[in-house]
């Protein structure tokens, strides 16, 4: 799209250019009809029913009118040329019916095409070429002939790539997708347009319908043709992401490429991922807002109803091209600038597990097998998140320790590997502590109380730990009675600051036990005690990987074998070693 400003100025120079150039065409050339009047409205319906048949890459129609343009211009001018060529690009562009923000397509293009027509003649003229029955006389003709043909091909590609590239602002090569497909249709239309010139030269008006009946089948072929390979196209897409997706292994993985998938295989502006929260309830889990830039944060609306809820409610996916066609929905989720809407449901095992719904300020946006694509995407979607879900409970269980619901010691000592890999990738000095404490004489709890008290007060343990430590760090069960925390970030002082509070935490506040093995009636105190090491990284190691190594060893020398019950930096080891 382009400023308002871009478009008034298109519509006010093609206002005052096409008059112009066409009246200076007029009065230079002096066409003359030659008797051939009906023969003239005969070419020109056949242009027309040959455009309603255009190929859109790029927003941009193809038409394959050049050949029987071709026949016009060798026997009529450059004039008749000209006028047959912009109603035909007129009847195109309104088969393609553009939304108005591409509304200046027109103009640009009609202003195009007129230059066109007008430099790849004057190319002709100076060739030597004419018109009439005089254009092709001998064989030498054919090199004005085909030097038209082809400044008309090139004339058109630089001002495509022109308007492209410092008009509209897209950056871009002149060779690109829609290049290729002209080249191809200039190759095959051609030759037939001048056929056509030839045989209209042998047997009058009969030749424009046994020559222009095979011109619109073959627009309608070439239609068909490249509709089915860009439904190709897209299936190989949507086969390529539904594999990429079902390798992912977080759900927001899954969410966040499907969703990129969907910016890069059609024009969206918002895309809304709900899931079923419950039987009548859906909750909206990945939001994407192209134009605020939102990307995937998930905002909180005050009502779920609307297109999304009616799809829910139905089971069927609905494709509105315009406002008018579902503004008797209300919504609170969609804006009132949206035009096209596709909405399709997720389903899994015969349930309807969410919906996906994606929508476009532009009018007819969507097509149908886009909708149906968008159904196949939804199915790979759902069977990723499946899986996605499934293995992260897996790794989730994996992780925790079943008794206390801490991480266990396979899930620390990866995380600190994590952050140590991390560390060399910045080289930044950053800070990073291990807190290492082990209950003190915790046998005699067991012995006393029994198994399940043990067990009890290994999770009230598990409890204050992590109230204490908070968002500061992550909290472990390294095993038995050993409990570990990793601080990211945090240096000496406040670590032991942290150390002390745990272990003043844990000496002066009892611990209650209720599944005692004790003639008493009722819960119990214990008191317990723990032994504490600290370790800081870089002062006390090289690695972070090195900090339980040494948070162990000062735990046991300075705090178990000073007389327990105490906090210990391994910094202070060191020192006493010495």
């Amino acid at each position: 799209m382009i400023s308002k400003q871009k478009t008034v100025a298109l519509w006010s120079i093609w206002a005052i250019l096409w008059p112009g150039v066409i009246t200076t065409v007029f009065v230079v050339t002096n066409p003359q009809m030659q008797g051939g009047e009906f023969d003239l409205l005969s070419f020109a319906f056949m242009m027309v029913i040959v455009a309603l048949f255009p190929i859109v890459i790029h927003n941009s129609p193809i038409i394959f009118i050049h050949g029987i343009s071709l026949a016009v211009f060798l026997y009529f001018g450059l004039f008749f040329e000209m006028i047959m060529t912009q109603i035909a690009y007129i009847v195109s562009i309104s088969k393609v019916k553009l939304s108005r923000p591409y509304w200046y397509k027109l103009p640009l293009n009609l202003t195009m095409f007129l230059f066109v027509s007008l430099g790849s003649a004057l190319f002709y003229y100076a060739l030597g070429g004419s018109h009439g029955p005089s254009a092709f006389a001998t064989p030498s003709d054919a090199i004005p002939i085909i030097g038209y043909v082809l400044s008309q091909f090139i004339l058109n590609h630089v001002f495509i790539y022109f308007v492209r590239n410092y008009f509209l602002g897209n950056k871009g090569t002149i060779f690109d997708k829609e290049f290729f497909w002209d080249l191809g249709n200039t190759a095959i239309v051609m030759p037939i347009g001048f056929v056509l010139y030839v045989l209209y030269m042998e047997i009058g008006e009969a030749a424009i319908y046994y020559v222009g009946l095979p011109f619109v089948g073959l627009s309608l072929i070439l239609t068909l043709y490249y509709a089915s390979q860009n439904v190709n196209e897209y299936l190989q897409k949507a086969n390529e992401i539904g594999q990429e997706l079902t390798g992912r292994l977080k759900v927001g993985e899954v969410l966040d490429r499907f969703v990129e998938s969907l910016t890069v295989l059609f024009h969206v502006d918002y895309v809304y991922i709900f899931d079923r929260k419950n039987k009548d309830d859906l909750e909206l889990i990945r939001y994407f807002d192209g134009d605020k830039n939102i990307g995937f944060q998930n905002p909180q609306f005050s009502s779920f109803e609307g297109v999304s809820q009616s799809v829910y409610a139905s089971g069927q996916p609905v494709l509105y091209q315009s406002r008018k066609k579902w503004r008797h929905i209300r919504s609170d989720l969609i804006p009132k600038k949206v035009e096209s809407i596709m909405s399709v449901p997720i389903e899994r095992n015969n349930k309807i597990e969410g919906i996906i719904t994606i929508a476009s300020h532009k009018k007819r946006s969507y097509e149908k097998f886009q909708l149906m694509l968008v159904g196949i995407l939804a199915n790979y979607m759902a069977v990723a998140i499946q899986n996605a879900r499934h293995y992260e409970e897996t790794k989730r269980r994996s992780e925790l320790c079943p008794l206390t619901k801490l991480y266990n010691y396979r899930y620390f000592e990866n995380l600190v590997s994590d952050y140590a890999d991390t560390y060399e990738q910045v080289g930044e000095k950053v800070y990073a502590s291990v807190i290492l404490l082990d209950l003190d004489h915790f046998k005699r709890v067991n012995d006393q109380y029994g198994h399940e008290s043990g067990n009890e007060a290994l999770c009230e343990l598990a409890v204050r730990l992590s109230n204490i430590v908070g968002d500061d760090g992550t909290v472990a069960r390294y095993g038995g009675e050993e409990f570990v925390v990793f601080l990211p970030g945090v240096g000496r002082e406040k670590s032991l600051a942290i150390a002390e509070e745990l272990r003043h935490r844990i000496s002066s506040v009892p611990f209650r036990l209720k599944e005692h093995i004790t003639d008493h009636k009722g819960a119990i105190e214990a008191w317990l005690t723990a032994s504490i090491g600290v370790a800081t990284f870089p002062e006390d190691c090289e690695s972070p990987v090195e900090l339980v190594r040494h948070a162990d060893r000062a735990m046991y020398v300075g705090a178990k074998q000073q007389g327990r019950n105490k906090v210990a930096s391994y910094e202070r080891v060191l020192e006493a070693a010495e």
